[in-house]
C-alpha cells in the first residue's frame, strides 16, 4: 500500500512539474516570451487533518474544509474526510522577477506586474490541469479557487478573509509558515504564489516540519528583522502584524501606475517579498537545518 501511495504522489509531480515546463499558458506575454515560472514545490495533506478544523474555528465558519468544498461540487462521490487528500503547490519567482522587484520602492516592476496576472492565469490553468488529469484516471476532483461560491468575506477578527486561502492550504501540507506580513515563508522563500487541488485519491501527508506557525520568521523567532515593515510603501505592516485594508488600497493604486508606465492591464506591489532575509530561503537557521535533517525545529522563546 505505501509504494502505491508513494507512486500517486510522484505521478502528481511529475504532472505538476511537466506542466509547468512545456504548457503554452507559462509566459510573462513579455518581449522576451519570458516564462512565468521555472519550478513547484508540492506538498500534500490529508482531508482528515484536524487542522481544517481548526481554521474553520479560527478563521470563521464561512472558510471551508475540504469535505466542505468537495462534496459541494462532487456530491454524486459522497466521499468521507479520510478520503480526500489536498495536492498543494508552491510557485517560486524566478530569480529574474525577484531582482526587478527588489529596486521598486512604490510600485511593482513590470515583471512582478506580470507574473501578478499572467503568472497567476497559469496558476489558473495548471489547477484545471491537475483537475482534468486527475478526473481522466478516476478520481473526483476539485480546484476551490476556481469554484463558483468561492467568495471573500469582510472579516471583523481579520479585515477580509475567503472561503479557502492557498496559504493555509499549503502550511496544512508542510510547505512553509507565515511571517510578520502574513506571507508564507517556504523552502524557496516567501516570494511565490500558492495553488491547491482537493481529490478522492489516497496519498500520503507531507510530514509538516514545524510546529509553530511562524517557525521560518525571523521576527517571531528571535525578535530580529522586521525587514517587511520598511519596505512596505503603504505602510500596512508594523510590529502589530498586517494591515489588509491598506494593503488592498495600494493594491488598487497599483493599477493605474501598471497602466500608465507598462502600458498592460494589471497590478501588483510584493515589495514586501523581496529585499528581506526570507525572499528565496528559510532565514531561520536552526528551522533551515532542522527541515534539512527532517526534524522539528526548536520553538521560537517568547518575545519580549
Amino acid at each position: 500500500m505505501a509504494e502505491k501511495v508513494d507512486s500517486k504522489a510522484a505521478w502528481m509531480e511529475n504532472l505538476i512539474h511537466e506542466f509547468i515546463s512545456t504548457s503554452p499558458h507559462n509566459t510573462m506575454q513579455n518581449d522576451a516570451a519570458d516564462p512565468a515560472w521555472d519550478t513547484a514545490l508540492v506538498g500534500f495533506a490529508s482531508g482528515a487533518d484536524p487542522i481544517w478544523q481548526q481554521y474553520k474555528e479560527y478563521v470563521g465558519a464561512f472558510h471551508w474544509t475540504p469535505w466542505e468544498v468537495f462534496n459541494q461540487h462532487c456530491p454524486e462521490e459522497n466521499a468521507s474526510a479520510e478520503q480526500l487528500t489536498v495536492i498543494s503547490w508552491i510557485l517560486p519567482q524566478r530569480q529574474q522577477v525577484r531582482t526587478t522587484n527588489r529596486r521598486a520602492r512604490t510600485y511593482p516592476s513590470e515583471e512582478w506586474a506580470r507574473i501578478r496576472v499572467h503568472g497567476e492565469a497559469f496558476n489558473a490553468e495548471l489547477r484545471k490541469h491537475v483537475v482534468a488529469r486527475l478526473e481522466a484516471s478516476g478520481h473526483a476532483a476539485v480546484a476551490p479557487m476556481l469554484a463558483p461560491n468561492w467568495t471573500i468575506v469582510k472579516s471583523a477578527r481579520f479585515s477580509y478573509a475567503s472561503s479557502w486561502s492557498e496559504r493555509h492550504a499549503a502550511h496544512a501540507a508542510g510547505l512553509g509558515t507565515f511571517g510578520l506580513c502574513d506571507g508564507l515563508i517556504t523552502a524557496r522563500g516567501k516570494a511565490m504564489r500558492a495553488g491547491s487541488v482537493v481529490a478522492r485519491i489516497a496519498i500520503a501527508p507531507t510530514p509538516r516540519p514545524y510546529a509553530d506557525h511562524r517557525a521560518y520568521c525571523l521576527y517571531f523567532a528571535d525578535g530580529t528583522c522586521g525587514k517587511c515593515i520598511d519596505r512596505c510603501p503603504a505602510r500596512a505592516i508594523t510590529e502589530a502584524g498586517h494591515d489588509k485594508e491598506k494593503c488592498r488600497l495600494h493594491l488598487v493604486r497599483s493599477r493605474e501606475h501598471v497602466k500608465k508606465a507598462y502600458r498592460f492591464e494589471g497590478y501588483g506591489c510584493g515589495l514586501c517579498q523581496v529585499g528581506v532575509p526570507c525572499e528565496a530561503g528559510i532565514p531561520v537557521k536552526a528551522a533551515r537545518e532542522a527541515l534539512e535533517r527532517g526534524e522539528l525545529p526548536p520553538p521560537p522563546p517568547p518575545l519580549a
